[in-house]
């Protein structure tokens, strides 16, 4: 990953932030410790999900970051089992740049459903998910695609206002109007 993606992905974390929305990563470095970065600089919240048991593990095994983190979540069940806590623990997925780890997200979000954001031009899986999507497309899953990171968050929160509208009526009995 370059540094302009870097850049990308803390302005993304930055964007999510200033919406109040709390930021949840792969507490790994890269992408996911750009996004918290730019969480903690918007001054908003950042969990992450380590694949590590405990934070001596997570730190001289993986050799991942502790800080820009306001709290770490240990699971133990590496980094595929992790992915999928975290995954299933977000509202909304966003995907940038990234390899084999990324992918295995999105398709966990991709097969729950989940809105899911694809920061363009960022590299990696990223530029390949559309592609990946058009080949195995088997139901309706929101995939926003868009190259600025700002628009990104923006457009991912008014698909989770649509998504969470939608829950709200199925969720909703009908009541007949009193009059």
């Amino acid at each position: 990953m370059n540094p302009e993606t870097l850049k990308k992905a803390e302005k993304v974390g930055e964007a999510i932030a200033r919406t109040g929305a709390v930021l949840v990563t792969g507490a790994t470095t890269g992408i996911p410790h750009a996004a918290a970065k730019g969480a903690k600089k918007a001054k908003g919240i950042s969990i992450g999900f380590s694949p590590a048991a405990s934070r001596a593990d997570h730190m001289k095994r993986y050799h991942l970051p502790v800080n820009y983190l306001d709290l770490i979540v240990y699971t133990g069940f590496g980094y595929s089992g992790r992915n999928l806590i975290l995954t299933r623990s977000a509202d909304a997925v966003i995907i940038i740049c990234g390899r084999i780890g990324t992918l295995n997200e999105f398709t966990v979000a991709f097969e729950d459903r989940k809105p899911i954001g694809v920061l363009e031009e960022s590299g990696g899986v990223a530029d390949e998910i559309e592609d990946i999507t058009r080949i195995a497309h088997k139901h309706q899953c929101q995939v926003l695609y868009e190259a600025d990171p700002e628009k990104l968050v923006t457009g991912l929160l008014e698909d989770l206002k649509e998504k969470y509208k939608e829950d709200k009526e199925k969720l909703s009995p009908a009541v007949p109007n009193p009059e």
